[in-house]
């Protein structure tokens, strides 16, 4: 049965790799990210649509759903992958990089569900999947800011769980440890994260996490056969936070 589908941060990296899983499978995707050009491949690649938000900006937001409702149909399922890395001593974190990371990371989330949760709840069917952190179960060095934005995903997703899950919809959260994206791989050119190489050896599974091994857990967590999970952390993370 093909579903509605909205990815967030869908034109690259762990959005992609969901983005393709769900095209692949005959859904009618919605993908959204900020980056026009990466947009634009997407939707021509995979014959989904395309559309350029900043999932930050509500009016934004409402806009692009609006635009869903009217080419796709009532929105069934969100998954929210958009969001930014931040690093840097608590110290000298500022108040900009501190509302940046949470105006995208965890008001993105909320902008993302809210503005489409109305239509699980006429449906009686639902699937909400965001993506948080697997740092924001253990805490990362330098990270105040991005850990804080993904632990509240985490919460917010519990607390999902417990208000829709009544209403036949389902809430859960993938937090992913290292993965091979665009943003890692900027991570190792900047010098904050070692080579994948290096990093596989100390992951139980001594390879790195990529973009589908994402996916596949969402495509589950979106099934009928999921419809008993919900408000859990499923971690996709390789054995590196137990």
């Amino acid at each position: 049965m093909s579903r509605v589908v909205v990815v967030t941060g869908g034109a690259s990296g762990i959005g992609l790799g969901i983005v393709r899983r769900f095209a692949a499978a005959g859904d009618q995707v919605a993908c959204l990210d900020l980056q026009p050009e990466a947009v634009a491949r997407a939707a021509e690649e995979l014959g989904v649509l395309g559309l350029v938000v900043d999932v930050g900006d509500r009016a934004a937001v409402d806009a692009a759903y609006a635009t869903i409702r009217e080419q796709l149909g009532p929105i069934e399922i969100v998954i929210t992958s958009a969001g930014i890395d931040a690093a840097g001593p608590f110290t000298e974190i500022t108040q900009d990089a501190w509302d940046r990371a949470i105006r995208v990371n965890l008001t993105g989330t909320f902008n993302c569900v809210q503005a489409g949760v109305a239509d699980m709840i006429a449906a009686g069917w639902g699937r909400i999947v965001t993506i948080s952190s697997s740092s924001a179960q253990s805490g990362a060095p330098d990270r105040a800011h991005y850990v804080a934005s993904k632990g509240g995903v985490i919460a917010l997703t519990k607390s999902l769980a417990v208000d829709l899950s009544p209403l036949g919809i389902t809430a859960n959260t993938i937090p992913p440890s290292i993965v091979d994206t665009p943003m890692s791989q900027a991570g190792v050119v900047s010098g904050v994260i070692p080579e994948m190489d290096v990093l596989k050896d100390f992951i139980p599974i001594r390879r790195v996490s990529t973009p589908d091994d994402i996916a596949a857990a969402c495509v589950f967590l979106c099934s009928d056969d999921a419809s008993s999970i919900t408000g859990q952390i499923i971690g996709v993370n390789g054995g590196m936070y137990m």
